[in-house]
């Protein structure tokens, strides 16, 4: 088991300032282990339901009666399975004296969201667990990170051939069983369609028409498709920034599979060598180094964009944070340079630091105000604080 301690120490302080926190993720991303390790850590009692199990499905037919008289820390997992129980804990957290802090789980769904952030409004906290990240795993499990992707039986598989196996069942699970769960009314073949194409679209500006007529539908279906698997947190899309800078700027997202060991798995590459002969290998490592960038700097999604204008100027990741920007460039290659994109981006977007991520083994100055980092020194040489004083 690998302690997740940044998210142990988040989660802390949020159920300190909160009566109620949601921890929410895609399916199988480790969030009961989380809340495991978040009780075996309390210093209270802790009461666990999971809403999986039908005894306590019937022992919540009663939720006041069963959570009115618990105190210390109550966990309940699965919490997409009765929404109902929101009005039930607002109840019950605003009691005078309150005496329980709730820890709900579950997968993001909108309706999810919806229902929480308008019956605990106030009231609570979210955190969206990932999968594990570079900074939980270490420099030298990068390669086995971005073949495996972060998904935790994932990446702790014995053999490469079992992490794959268990990549296929659970896409095959989460269309045919959880998205059904989580009220989305598509057929898993039809996601799965879309979802292996949009594979082959990773990294590249969202273009709903041509999507629509590959795949034969309507353009608001592909949309429709594309919000469901955003909604799960198994697609990440990254918001295009624009300002009035007198140039023309692309104003659809970028589209990544958030995890690359599926999306490896959805283009049917089942070895690093396979991974290395494609035609998606940049894509798919820009993707893997961007999710590993924002995580290390604990950037939020609201703070994260891309750049690009229709003259060819770009930037793969803009961090905007307390009126400050930082610039990354990520670059699959050993010996890295500045390019007229970049200083584009760089007077252009006015930015405060500039920094290009690459496949070497050196971190150095490029330009001014430009610097080279090496994406396995990224946890030596883009710290945290040098994140928040350059976003």
């Amino acid at each position: 088991m690998i302690l997740r301690k940044r998210y142990l120490d988040r989660l802390r302080r949020r159920l300190d300032q909160f009566p109620v926190v949601a921890i929410l993720g895609a399916r199988q991303v480790g969030k009961t282990t989380l809340a495991q390790q978040v009780s075996e850590a309390s210093l209270k009692p802790v009461v666990r339901f999971d809403l999986e199990d039908p005894d306590t499905l019937a022992l919540m037919a009663e939720p006041k009666l069963a959570l009115g008289e618990l105190q210390g820390l109550v966990v309940i997992d699965e919490i997409q399975r009765q929404p109902g129980l929101f009005p039930v804990l607002r109840v019950l957290v605003d009691r005078p004296g309150n005496p329980a802090r709730f820890l709900v789980l579950g997968s993001a769904s909108p309706d999810l969201l919806r229902q929480s952030s308008e019956t605990l409004a106030g009231r609570i906290a979210y955190e969206y667990l990932d999968g594990f990240d570079l900074d939980e795993v270490g420099a030298e499990q990068r390669d086995r990170l971005w073949l495996r992707g972060g998904f935790p039986m994932s990446f702790l598989a014995a053999e490469e051939a079992s992490s794959y196996e268990w990549r296929r069942n659970f896409i095959q699970t989460f269309l045919e069983r959880d998205i059904p769960q989580l009220g989305f009314r598509v057929p898993g073949t039809t996601l799965h369609r879309f979802w292996r194409m949009l594979a082959h679209y990773h990294g590249q500006v969202w273009n709903g028409s041509e999507l629509a007529r590959s795949f034969g539908v309507s353009t608001s279906s592909v949309r429709r498709y594309l919000d469901v698997l955003d909604g799960c947190l198994v697609v990440r899309l990254l918001l295009p920034w624009h300002e009035n800078i007198g140039k023309r700027q692309v104003r659809a997202p970028k589209v990544y599979v958030a995890d690359t060991g599926l999306l490896h798995t959805l283009l049917g590459l089942e070895s690093r060598d396979a991974l290395l002969g494609h035609p998606k290998v940049g894509a798919s490592w820009e993707g893997f180094v961007l999710h590993e960038v924002i995580m290390h700097l604990g950037a939020r999604p609201e703070e994260c964009f891309f750049w690009a204008t229709h003259s060819g100027a770009e930037i793969d990741l803009l961090v905007v944070r307390d009126n400050r920007r930082i610039g990354v460039e990520i670059k699959r290659t050993t010996t890295p340079r500045t390019t007229r994109s970049m200083h584009a981006a760089r007077e252009s977007l006015h930015l405060d630091q500039t920094v290009v991520i690459h496949a070497g083994d050196q971190s150095f100055p490029l330009a001014e105000g430009i610097r080279a980092v090496a994406f396995a020194r990224l946890r030596d040489d883009l710290t945290p604080q040098a994140g928040h004083s350059g976003a």
